[in-house]
């Protein structure tokens, strides 16, 4: 079986490290701890690793967060692979920082790269790791948000939520979505 992990975020040294950027900063540290590393491809960097008895296709695209779409739509196709077997690795303000939830299918919660995925697949039906960036923010300064670093204090959590979120892509892919939505939702 394959599946196809993406994860979201912006290219270019000025968004690296940035809270719109966690799926590629999770994508990382799962192909660091699996000493696999990215290559540059068609639509962004791409690697392949085996899960057990697993193929996965990790994809950060380099078509930017509000065009991921033509990225996933390009790699679902060439691998060949369901949209049931995708899983979006993604930032989300409703949610406090570090949580995960991971979902089956669902709207795209007014973020511009789910809403670009379901455009180019034609549905919303395909699975998501939203990791919580928090949306402690006044009115307005959304975009500066999001595209803002860390504080310190998170910054020294982060690496121990990261690891959860891998962990939970492992769970997702070895288990099922059922399985991994029981086991990290809330957590």
């Amino acid at each position: 079986m394959k599946y196809l992990i993406v994860g979201l975020g912006n290219i270019g040294a000025e968004y690296a490290g940035t809270r719109h950027n966690i799926g590629f900063i999770v994508l990382d540290a799962f192909a660091e701890a699996s000493n696999i590393s990215f290559a540059t491809d068609r639509y962004g960097d791409v690697a392949h690793m085996r899960l057990k008895n697993k193929q996965l296709v990790l994809l950060k695209p380099s078509t930017y967060m509000n065009l991921s779409g033509n990225a996933v739509r390009y790699w679902l196709q060439k691998e060949g692979i369901p949209e049931e077997r995708l899983l979006v690795v993604v930032d989300d303000i409703a949610l406090p920082f570090g949580a995960i939830r991971i979902k089956e299918r669902g709207s795209d919660a007014g973020h511009n790269g789910l809403k670009h995925i379901a455009q180019m697949l034609g549905n919303a039906n395909y699975a998501r790791l939203r990791f919580g960036i928090g949306g402690d923010f006044p009115r307005g300064a959304q975009v500066d948000y999001v595209l803002g670093r860390f504080p310190a204090e998170e910054q020294a959590e982060l690496p121990a939520r990261v690891e959860v979120a891998c962990e939970a892509i492992r769970e997702y892919v070895l288990a099922g979505p059922q399985a991994a939505m029981c086991k990290f939702n809330n957590k």
